[in-house]
């Protein structure tokens, strides 16, 4: 009886999100396809509070902040196979990786989103393939939502089931943090970047896909121990454009890690200035000459 209620319930649980594209991210890129794009960004949290979508509309390129927030290079990878998977056409991959380039893992919070479509998407099974509790995700009816239930278990699902929205897919995807101040204090002295296996992977999936990827590290605060970090990403990654300093001035974030809105702003606008000059019929290739030092 428990194991037939668990097929029951997983199979109830799964039909649900397979009919939800507004309450995440993940469920949007899921439950679409063919879509057209000028530019996506990808990244954690320092892409989604970081990159102001609607700036990059309003010069006419069609943008879609899909940063996640939590999330690791793993979602990254994992977002870009799908929508390939889901034939979107994109021009231009903005990706942030700094910080995230330190590790290999994924982050269960964020990854638990992609779990609903386990048994139906090859692209998502095979991407957890190597994960150490794949065997019981795919194997054991319900586990997933039990395992992930403050992610995709109850609430969520009847959530969804009333198709209530979230704030994750306003502004084309970009998250305004406002001027409260966080901790404005960060060590990364202990982060050493590596040659991380899904940053080459998102380089191979826009090698095949012939999308131009322009990779940037993003700003923090003036109070960081170790910013020696950004130089060895580069010194591994010499392909990545450096943008830690590109804002100077703590009233221009939330907390040492991420920018507030008004810093935001000022920093999307060095990025379209500095990387995308061109007009949107010409974006593609990427200007890698040396970057503007204005801000304004």
């Amino acid at each position: 009886m428990v194991l037939i209620l668990a097929v029951v319930l997983d199979y109830c649980y799964t039909a649900i999100y397979l009919h939800s594209s507004k309450r995440s991210k993940v469920e949007q890129i899921y439950n679409s396809k063919n879509e057209n794009y000028d530019v996506i960004i990808l990244g954690s949290s320092r892409a989604n509070n970081h990159f102001v979508a609607p700036l990059f509309e309003q010069k006419g390129l069609k943008t879609f902040n899909y940063g996640l927030s939590g999330g690791h290079l793993f979602e990254a990878s994992l977002l870009l196979k799908l929508m390939v998977e889901r034939h979107y056409k994109i021009k231009n991959v903005l990706l942030e990786a700094d910080l995230n380039l330190s590790n290999e893992q994924r982050a269960e919070g964020v990854s638990a989103r992609f779990l609903p479509y386990l048994h139906q998407s090859k692209t998502i099974r095979d991407h957890f393939s190597k994960e150490k509790d794949f065997r019981q995700l795919y194997y054991i009816p319900f586990y997933r939502y039990i395992a992930f239930d403050t992610r995709i278990g109850f609430r969520e699902t009847y959530k969804t089931v009333l198709q209530e929205p979230t704030n994750s897919l306003d502004h084309f995807g970009y998250y305004p943090l406002g001027n409260k101040k966080g901790n404005m204090k960060n060590n990364i002295t202990n982060l050493k970047p590596l040659h991380n296996l899904y940053y080459e992977e998102i380089k191979q999936i826009c090698k095949r896909n012939q999308i131009n990827l322009i990779v940037v590290t993003t700003p923090m605060c003036s109070a960081v121990t170790g910013m020696d970090y950004f130089e060895k990403v580069i010194k591994i990654h010499p392909e990545i454009h450096n943008y830690e300093n590109a804002v100077e001035g703590d009233q221009y974030f939330s907390s040492c890690g991420h920018l507030n809105d008004t810093g935001a702003r000022l920093f999307t606008k060095r990025i379209i200035r500095d990387l995308f000059p061109l007009p949107s019929s010409r974006i593609g290739t990427v200007q890698r000459g040396k970057p503007s030092m204005e801000y304004k």
